[in-house]
């Protein structure tokens, strides 16, 4: 291997000089042919320890069950099971009305996410089920495509019959599976449902096959916080019409905030008072119990299941006050109990919504990936992102032939599972028992409940979300972009409509950080005393300036998009411009011409122009912040060199990463300037001042 020698000079204390040599390895090439061929012999291979390991890794349940401490974790697990349980089943029923559909399917689908996350999840602690965001996502479509199909999505066809009895209602024709079927509005909502959950399982999985979980890096922090605060007003805005008991048509396209609103207080006079009373109630009683619950919760063993309680006694109110036949309050209806026969997804469906089933997909996987990760690295272990995209994924997939909607990691029940002792997975499986014993035995007697109670529990758990609207300052104070990232997602997700305010955000974030590649901080160095350190003059009091030096730092990569402000703050910053310079020079030189012929005042010309040259006798420019080049930075570097030379100053670069010398070699940096590499090239600033020092001599001789 070719190895390449870059002498480097530096001081020792009595002041001699050392010179060693650093030795660059040239990277051996491997042939890309090679690699692919050696991936797909790995890849393709079939033996009896592939297989079993492929399978082991596909479920790893198989892996820690067998291991699985059961006096040490069995408690754990099974009180964490039970909490999550309890607090599923009320928020199943209330995001039923998020997502537009009937309560039975809010319960199937928290009850198989919970069994396939079990088999196939990695993280011990994330919880699995319905998701606000994803559950108001899912509903924006089933609204849009009942309009499209000429249901009216505001229609409830129980209203009408008492819940009970044969419906009168409009049926339409599709295609369900190999089936052509005629169904109602119900059987159609679902049927969006289906289609839509099944292609984003579809998207998930194949970001798992192609490994593009790096998509998820474009969902930052003030990104995600932003989209679930705008989202969480949405959800907010959607409930009022329940918690007031108003008939509203449900706005679809861009605007439905302001749409809603409007509608809200344009129909006010025909708020139920009824329902009124019982959500003022309820949000009293259920903000009560959980800061009561904050305040306390190192005092409790486990959370209080507020939601439940307050669920179950107000149905038995709405029952016995026969609030619905007295006061027209709307209910929950009839919820069936068992399970539906499973079907195929509607695929003339999922080609309608092919396209809304990608934004699905990334928030969730995004949202279960990242508190896989978050809760691994607090508990101290790890876990697979590929694998826990294959576990999202199969969890909408396979619930998608069982008339379920799309699900993924919940923050609020993950922390809550965390809290109450989970050790494992297992919790989910009791979890999942606790809804089933619902599905099978209990459902139906929740056909008295109110939706404005529903509607309580579905804003009094925003509060969370809502509450990042006071750390708007602290954010602003800590980085300003950021604040601004998460302020037009906020408003976007709000204003515009949930998916396209993600859309927004990303954008606007990775031309955030577009921006601060085109516009970096640039500055002027100074030594720190009698050191070898040198920082920013700007930020740092009593450095010293170096004399007849300029020691400048630029704080990004140079390429394409910068280049120019690179040159601007360059000569800023020095008080040097080369092109300005020659032009002052040779005007100088046209005033001196006059006074050449009359014998006067060529020297004091002279004079000034060597005075002014011997100002600056090198420029060192420090690349330690400078990550990458591409083809213009490297030629921006070499104009530069150039114009400077033409002004006998020298450019020198110091602290340069591996990468941007190989960059500098290939742009042929050294051949350009007529001088060797580390000529030009140092490893520290101070190697750099030293060589210009030692240099001083030379220089000055051979300028007159």
């Amino acid at each position: 291997v070719r190895m390449e020698k870059e002498p480097e000079t530096t001081r020792l204390e009595n002041g001699s000089l050392l010179q060693f040599y650093m030795e660059r390895k040239t990277p051996t090439k491997i042939s890309k042919t090679a690699v692919i061929k050696s991936q797909l012999r790995k890849s393709c291979s079939c033996t009896r320890e592939r297989m079993k390991k492929t399978v082991m890794d596909f479920f790893p349940v198989l892996q820690w069950l067998p291991k699985y401490k059961c006096k040490e974790y069995i408690w754990g697990d099974v009180m964490s099971g039970l909490v999550i349980g309890i607090i599923l089943v009320p928020q199943a029923i209330a995001y039923s009305l998020l997502a537009g559909l009937k309560p039975i399917y809010s319960l199937y689908t928290s009850f198989f996410a919970n069994i396939i996350y079990f088999l196939m999840g990695t993280s011990r602690h994330v919880s699995v089920g319905i998701f606000s965001l994803l559950s108001l996502m899912v509903g924006q479509v089933v609204d849009r495509e009942l309009l499209l199909a000429g249901f009216d999505p505001n229609d409830d066809p129980l209203e009408g019959s008492g819940g009970r009895g044969p419906l009168n209602v409009t049926v339409h024709n599709f295609t369900l599976g190999t089936m052509n079927m005629e169904c109602g509005k119900e059987c159609y909502a679902i049927g969006v449902a289906m289609a839509l959950t099944f292609l984003a399982g579809v998207y998930q999985v194949l970001m798992g096959i192609f490994h593009l979980g790096f998509v998820s890096m474009y969902l930052s922090e003030p990104v995600l916080d932003g989209f679930a605060t705008g989202a969480s007003v949405a959800i907010l805005t959607a409930q009022v019409k329940y918690l007031v008991g108003i008939k509203i048509p449900r706005a679809q396209g861009y605007g439905v905030l302001i749409t809603t609103w409007v509608n809200i207080f344009r129909n006010i006079s025909q708020a139920n008072l009824c329902d009124v009373i019982t959500s003022m109630i309820c949000i009293a009683v259920l903000v009560t119990a959980k800061e009561l619950g904050d305040r306390y919760k190192h005092k409790l063993k486990v959370p209080l299941p507020t939601e439940l309680v307050v669920i179950v006694m107000a149905t038995l109110v709405s029952h016995y006050g026969q609030l619905k036949e007295r006061y027209g309050s709307s209910v929950s209806g009839e919820i069936p109990t068992g399970f539906i026969p499973p079907q195929v997804p509607s695929l003339s469906l999922m080609q309608r919504v092919a396209v809304d089933a990608l934004p699905l997909a990334i928030v969730g996987f995004a949202f279960t990936v990242s508190l896989s990760e978050m809760f691994a690295k607090k508990y101290a272990y790890t876990v697979k992102a590929n694998q826990e995209m294959f576990a999202i994924g199969f969890c909408n997939i396979i619930p998608a032939f069982f008339h379920c909607f799309t699900t993924s990691a919940a923050l609020a029940k993950s922390l809550v599972k965390a809290s109450t002792g989970c050790q494992t997975q297992v919790s989910s499986l009791v979890s999942a028992i606790v809804v089933l014993l619902v599905l099978l035995f209990f459902a139906p007697l929740f056909f008295s409940l109110q939706k404005c109670v529903l509607a309580c529990i579905i804003i009094v758990s925003l509060r969370g979300a809502l509450r990042k609207f006071k750390d708007i300052p602290q954010r602003y104070r800590l980085d300003k972009v950021d604040a601004l990232v998460w302020s037009v997602t906020m408003l976007s997700s709000a204003l515009i409509s949930t998916e396209m305010g993600l859309l927004v955000g990303v954008a606007f974030s990775v031309l955030c950080i577009i921006g601060r590649t085109q516009r970096p901080h640039a500055a002027l160095l100074g030594q720190i005393g009698n050191t070898v350190f040198y920082e920013d003059d700007e930020e740092y009091k009593n450095l010293l300036p170096v004399p007849k030096v300029k020691i400048f730092r630029f704080e990004a990569p140079l390429y394409y998009a910068n280049k120019d402000f690179f040159l601007k703050c360059l000569h800023n910053k020095t008080g040097l411009d080369p092109a300005m310079e020659m032009v002052r020079r040779k005007k100088a030189k046209k005033k001196g011409q006059p006074s050449m012929e009359k014998g006067l005042g060529q020297g004091d010309t002279a004079l000034s122009l060597v005075t002014k040259h011997r100002d600056i006798q090198a420029v060192i420019i420090d690349c330690s912040s400078i990550p990458f080049l591409d083809t213009a930075g490297v030629s921006t570097l070499k104009e530069t060199f150039k114009d400077h030379a033409e002004l006998k100053v020298k450019v020198f670069l110091a602290c340069c990463n591996p990468g941007v010398i190989a960059s500098l070699e290939r742009g042929g940096y050294s051949a350009s300037a007529n001088k060797d590499m580390h000529e030009l090239v140092f490893h520290s600033i101070h190697s750099a001042v030293q060589f210009v020092r030692e240099g001083k001599t030379t220089a000055d001789d051979s300028t007159v």
